[in-house]
């Protein structure tokens, strides 16, 4: 019988999962879960033990981030067992009721607004990410070489996509315009600050600009809610949007499927009868 313990699991897990885009996270979920497990053997992670650490991380932050731990923990797990061998059972790894999916979306008026109080770089970073739809760090990283100007394409290889797919991303008129003001920026990145590209955009100028602009409760990834948003209630459809957007699966669009109603109208009388049929 294997006598692996959490730390050599941790070691194994880090080594093998470099490549995850969110592995400097889970460095971080690592160190602080080593409190309740360092020098654990991984046959005495028992439920008391889980519950322990589901319940104190759920005190000291929310649900969902909460969830994000134990969802590791579940991970490290598994793969001792499915993959490596060092064990036979795992406990059930139960995860929180997660609340409703938050969409924050501006309105034209609000969003212009916002773009007209950002310093240039996050103006210009705001405004393609609201024509294209794309996560920050996407546009933060985007390079020329991804561009195709002369198709009105850009190209997210699956290695930088969220769900691990190439995402094939149309560029609108307003997403040229805003790529040919910067075409001269930089020879490698589309979208540079002091030379470099820009990894934070959630800034203190990003802040006073919200603030100058009358808008609160909106983070930066609420411009892709917005974008979406915008998308649906023209006439978009829910699967065209899945598409555009990169989604893995059609559910992760449903939480937009509110904002058609206008469209949804129109779509209905397309079967009217008029006075064809009987009143029931």
């Amino acid at each position: 019988m294997h006598r692996k313990t959490w730390n050599d699991a941790v070691d194994r897990w880090v080594l093998t999962t470099t490549h995850k885009r969110d592995h400097s996270k889970d460095l971080i979920k690592l160190t602080w879960l080593s409190r309740y497990l360092s020098g654990v053997l991984l046959s005495d992670i028992s439920l008391d033990i889980i519950f322990t650490i589901a319940h104190d991380k759920k005190l000291e932050t929310t649900p969902s981030t909460a969830n994000r731990y134990l969802a590791l923990l579940r991970a490290i797990l598994r793969a001792a067992r499915d993959y490596w061998g060092w064990i036979d059972h795992v406990p059930k790894v139960r995860l929180f009721k997660e609340p409703e999916p938050r969409v924050r979306w501006l309105k034209r008026a609000e969003a212009a607004r916002l773009i007209k109080e950002l310093p240039p770089h996050l103006s210009k970073m705001a405004a393609f990410s609201l024509s294209t739809g794309l996560r920050q760090h996407n546009v933060s990283y985007l390079r020329w070489s991804q561009v195709d100007l002369g198709r009105a394409l850009a190209i997210i290889p699956a290695s930088e996509s969220k769900n691990k797919r190439p995402i094939t991303v149309p560029l609108n008129a307003d997403a040229m315009n805003i790529l040919n003001s910067v075409l001269t920026d930089h020879e490698q990145y589309c979208f540079v600050y002091n030379g470099s590209p820009v990894d934070r955009t959630s800034t203190k100028a990003w802040a006073a600009a919200k603030k100058r602009a009358n808008i609160d409760n909106f983070r930066w990834h609420d411009l892709r809610h917005t974008w979406a948003s915008w998308h649906v209630q023209n006439g978009t459809s829910l699967q065209e949007l899945q598409l555009l957007g990169g989604w893995k699966t059609f559910e992760m669009v449903l939480r937009y499927a509110h904002l058609s109603g206008d469209h949804l109208v129109q779509a209905a009388k397309r079967i009217e009868t008029g006075d064809q049929l009987p009143l029931l």
